[in-house]
């Protein structure tokens, strides 16, 4: 059993990007950019009106005004702003020339169909400056951000229709065990639904990637060889719900033996999921996931999704902050590192979720954040700071 930080630090030597291409708009939400991002234009691209109003000299704002000409937004400008003139103005529309004021619609009085006068002076010119946002040619996005709703904005915004990314890997997602039935079965005695399927499944999805479900296999190696054989040649990462622990029936180690993986690590030194087995051949990737739900959940969230954002190209690190406990915390025994089920208090504090332990998915449903207890520690005071996770 190694620690939990030397697999995470073996799995970074592991983590080969997987090329790039070019995806739209549409489809580039959640993906990691592979490009710098960089304006082909300024903005605002010209002096910009912030409001509906009349825009003016300001050294005339004292004085009645003459309409000159109407500017709705994209149209424009014909005239250019004299003594004593303006022009109706729309939002989002340019400025004229001459003009350095747009007097808001609430704050000028109509004398008659074609002159104003300005009722309520202001140091706020409401006009929006030829690139006081961006400049032509300034990096707007760095590579190796991961793309949100703001960020498609900018893209659309600066012509970027049809952004770098990188690759999303190819993820199959495989069940063993006799004892399996699929969720739609009522399960007959010693049967029960498998639930981490599709509890993995899930998980991968929140990454922005499709996995591919390859159904239950049953505890032969001859169908598990099988199914392993083509899953390693097909997809980039592999993931495989039980079969790897120490019992009579988990094949998986020997089967990758036979098919020459390599396997960096077979087991950690935390709980739950201490069984975890990480395995590698021409850049096609494995995890051996242990078969007990909140172990494959916890573990998935902890050491399989660090390691596909980083096939994607994310510099993202493992996500955490510290919280000072809620209660009191007792275990019996330091030998492990231990992941428990957690919830902000609202009170600025942690406090654990109730737990029985890495059966007991149930808990999960309760939790928001994964609380960490170091190898050593057999007691955290009320108060101190625990190290936790968001889920």
């Amino acid at each position: 059993m190694i620690p939990f930080e030397e697999a995470l630090a073996i799995l970074e030597t592991y983590s080969i990007k997987q090329g790039t291409e070019y995806v739209d708009l549409y489809h580039a939400l959640d993906r990691i950019l592979a490009e710098d991002i960089h304006s082909d234009v300024s903005m605002p691209p010209f002096n910009k009106s912030a409001m509906d109003g009349f825009a003016c000299r300001k050294s005339d704002l004292k004085n009645p005004l003459v309409v000159v000409e109407e500017i709705p937004a994209g149209t424009t400008p014909t005239k250019t702003i004299g003594e004593n003139q303006c022009a109706r103005i729309m939002t989002g529309a340019m400025v004229p020339e001459g003009a350095d004021f747009v007097v808001m619609r609430e704050h000028a009085e109509m004398l008659d169909a074609n002159h104003i006068q300005c009722t309520h002076e202001t140091s706020q010119t409401n006009i929006c400056l030829l690139g006081e946002d961006v400049k032509a040619g300034d990096l707007v996005i760095k590579s190796r951000t991961k793309i949100l709703p703001s960020h498609i904005a900018i893209l659309a915004s600066v012509g970027y229709w049809l952004p770098l990314v990188f690759r999303t890997p190819s993820v199959a997602i495989i069940s063993t065990g006799d004892e399996l039935v699929e969720p739609v079965v009522k399960p007959e005695s010693s049967k029960i639904r498998n639930s981490n399927s599709y509890q993995m499944f899930a998980q991968i999805q929140q990454l922005g990637i499709e996995p591919q479900y390859l159904g239950i296999i049953r505890d032969n190696q001859e169908s598990l060889e099988e199914i392993l054989s083509i899953a390693l040649q097909k997809y980039d990462v592999t993931l495989i719900s039980g079969g790897v622990s120490v019992g009579d029936f988990d094949f998986v180690p020997r089967i990758l033996n036979k098919l020459g993986v390599n396997v960096p690590f077979h087991g950690m030194n935390v709980k739950p999921g201490k069984h975890l087995l990480f395995g590698e051949k021409e850049n096609h990737f494995i995890f051996g996931m242990p078969g007990n739900p909140v172990s494959s959940f916890v573990q998935l969230e902890v050491m399989v999704k660090p390691f596909l954002a980083g096939l994607m190209g994310s510099v993202e690190e493992n996500v955490y902050w510290y919280l000072p406990l809620e209660v009191e915390f007792v275990r019996p025994k330091g030998d492990q590192l231990i992941f428990i089920p957690a919830l902000p208090s609202g009170k600025g504090t942690v406090m654990p979720v109730e737990y029985h332990g890495s059966a007991h998915i149930h808990a999960y449903v309760h939790a928001k954040l994964i609380m960490e207890i170091p190898l050593g520690i057999t007691k955290i005071k009320k108060g101190d700071q625990v190290r936790v996770r968001p889920l």
